[in-house]
């Protein structure tokens, strides 16, 4: 009997709500005599009740066919820390590397000299950096590749529309392993390590609750306007490169000291150390990608890569949790479909679209059970202490989050300004400076 009443409570709560087919059901229910009826049911049996209705909802997660083991690969982060360090740490000395000799190099560099709109041209740290990849780095590599067939169509549509090389997205490759949520020391996120006030400026939204920069689709459209503004400032792509990732500030004052040098190779010394590394791991990697059957790597063509997903506007706050528990999926699969979710929370704000988007196999299953879903939430809801956070602008975000920044010889606040994405008069503000000069060791305070 418990079980006829439960399903008759799932079917008749889609048509009348949970209150009125909870109603109906107790009033067929075999009464018992006075002396023997007990108290009405309180909210923990409502609650239990609802619980079996959501496990019943589970039955049927062998129904979804999307590919789990190719959502578990574009889901991986273990590829960002890897390129971070090759990209600081500019291998010193010859890497050897017999299967590719330096004429053959040279030889493909001025091809891709040739067809791109980069300077590519053979020097020492280039060849360095190429063989320390090939030699050291080619399963990251190779997953790279079979990764870049999810991305790389977003990144070249949206290249393409704002008059942006579309060899630009091996960037992303160097800025993030192509993992939406990587975040760097500084406080860069998302695939386009964008800081805080860059992402500002293109209005990506942030606090606590979402940060666009880790929007896949959001961030790149920001990306290919950021770097067709910073074309318009330098009219060299190389320029470019090294602007996107110290600041035009670094790579103008470069410019200065070098005596008014505008090659990249010339200004490289007057460069951060970090933007060092940054343009040869992003040639390289151009590099490996453009001639990756000759170094016989070989891409997994997928049939199926994109999956078939919808999105539903959310009617209260939900968790990555409680959501997965319904539709048969895991926190890191739902986070993979809604990046920008900071805190794996998607919250309901009147007058902000902030939605969920899931394959279309589980999007339907969470729409038709939407009554009974939100009505076990809320019963969950009234036994928990703690409040979810509440929603904080982006200036107040930007204020609960700061860094502390250790001086290195020769740094100056403007340096540490453009590094950061902030202002001088800001540093100076922050940290209680009267003068503009800064010590050796001495530590800075950022906010963002």
């Amino acid at each position: 009997m418990k079980k006829i009443q439960l399903f008759a409570l799932l079917c008749l709560s889609a048509y009348m709500g949970d209150a009125q087919a909870k109603h109906v059901i107790d009033s067929i229910k075999p009464q018992k005599p006075i002396s023997q009826r007990v108290a009405p049911p309180d909210s923990l049996s409502l609650n239990t009740s609802l619980r079996e209705g959501l496990l019943q909802l589970k039955d049927d997660n062998k129904a979804l066919k999307y590919d789990k083991k190719w959502l578990e690969e574009l889901s991986n982060r273990s590829l960002f820390p890897l390129m971070q360090s090759d990209v600081e740490n500019t291998p010193a000395g010859t890497v050897a590397y017999d299967e590719l000799t330096t004429e053959v190099l040279k030889e493909r560099l001025a091809r891709l000299d040739q067809k791109t709109p980069f300077h590519i041209e053979y020097n020492p740290i280039l060849e360095n950096v190429i063989k320390n990849f090939l030699k050291n780095r080619r399963s990251s590599l190779q997953r790279l590749m079979n990764i870049s067939q999810y991305y790389f169509p977003l990144f070249e549509r949206e290249l393409i529309k704002n008059q942006v090389p579309k060899e630009i997205k091996y960037l992303a490759i160097v800025e993030s392993a192509l993992n939406p949520k990587a975040t760097s020391r500084m406080g860069a996120k998302g695939l386009w390590q964008f800081m805080y006030y860059t992402g500002k400026m293109y209005n990506l939204e942030v606090n606590n609750y979402v940060d666009e920069r880790s929007d896949p689709e959001r961030s790149t459209q920001a990306a290919a306007q950021y770097l067709k503004k910073l074309y318009s400032v330098f009219n060299d792509w190389d320029l470019v490169l090294a602007a996107y990732n110290s600041g035009p500030g670094n790579v103008t004052k470069a410019m200065r000291r070098s005596g008014g040098k505008t090659n990249y190779w010339n200004l490289r010394p007057y460069l951060p150390n970090e933007t060092a590394g940054y343009v040869p791991a992003f040639l390289a990697t151009l590099y490996i990608f453009e001639y990756a059957k000759e170094h016989g790597f070989q891409v997994e063509k997928r049939e199926n890569v994109f999956f078939e997903t919808d999105t539903v506007q959310v009617k209260r706050h939900i968790s990555f949790k409680d959501i997965g528990e319904v539709v048969g999926m895991n926190e890191q699969e739902i986070e993979f479909f809604n990046p920008a979710y900071s805190l794996n929370i998607i919250p309901y704000i009147e007058g902000k679209n902030y939605g969920l988007r899931l394959p279309v196999e589980a999007i339907g299953k969470f729409v038709n059970n939407e009554d009974i879903i939100y009505a076990y939430l809320d019963q969950e809801a009234s036994k928990r202490e703690k409040p979810l956070p509440e929603v904080v602008s982006a200036a107040q975000a930007k204020s609960s989050s700061k860094v502390t920044h250790k001086v290195k010889k020769g740094e100056t606040l403007g340096r540490i300004a453009s590094r950061y994405g902030v202002t001088v008069n800001q540093l100076k503000k922050w940290n209680n400076i009267r003068g503009n000069s800064v010590k050796t060791g001495q530590r800075i305070v950022i906010h963002r």
